[in-house]
């Protein structure tokens, strides 16, 4: 299953505006924020698809039944890309447990490339609620390489990715290659990459954007 927040007029698209918009990426600062935002917006929409149960509140006058989690989902991000929008999910399931994955693209000199993975910190996923959060689904190809790993650490009841800006064609890689219990979360969808697989429109490289060029 497939969500685009950016296909209904909201506050989202506002935020989508301004990372694009290559006057405000000069503004690190804001474009980390606005990357947050998102994912605090995320994390409310998945929030909707999550078990609660009913506990008793304890208030100056009397008590309260809540539906509150049953559960916290254990939150993951593709470094250093990942980072902003992990924050924003994680500031809504403040009490998530974490992971964190490096991954990279290794370019060759004839222009193709290799996904590399280098690390990987994370609990036990099994029967749990996996979220994972990178900005960019571009070939869709990282996003599936990444998954697999996370598979060593246990098989999670569902997987949400979380992404900002896809690709049609990594959203159609990804429902390819991963299992049904996977649902992808999109601020909106591009229809072109380029031969050096980024997006197009897009918005640039999420990490250097957010963080600085790297050598």
């Amino acid at each position: 299953m497939v969500h685009i927040l950016g296909s209904v007029n909201s506050i989202f698209n506002q935020f989508i505006a301004e990372i694009r918009d290559e006057t405000n990426q000069k503004d690190s600062m804001r474009f980390r924020r606005n990357m947050e935002r998102m994912g605090e917006i995320m994390a409310y929409e998945i929030s909707k698809t999550l078990n609660y149960e009913t506990q008793e509140i304890t208030t100056p006058l009397g008590i309260a039944n809540v539906p509150v989690l049953k559960e916290q989902p254990v939150v993951a991000s593709i470094l250093r890309a990942g980072l902003p929008v992990h924050q924003g999910v994680l500031n809504y399931f403040d009490k998530a447990e974490n992971a964190f994955i490096s991954a990279y693209r290794k370019h060759h000199k004839d222009g193709s490339f290799d996904i590399q993975l280098e690390y990987l910190s994370s609990p036990d996923l099994n029967d749990k609620i996996l979220i994972m959060c990178d900005p960019m689904l571009a070939t869709g190809a990282s996003m599936a390489l990444t998954y697999k790993a996370m598979m060593q650490r246990g098989r999670p009841r569902h997987t949400h990715i979380v992404s900002i800006i896809a690709s049609v064609e990594g959203v159609d890689y990804v429902k390819k290659h991963l299992p049904e219990n996977v649902t992808i979360w999109c601020g909106a969808v591009d229809d072109e990459l380029t031969v050096q697989s980024y997006i197009v429109p897009g918005l640039g490289d999420a990490g250097d954007l957010a963080y600085g060029n790297k050598i």
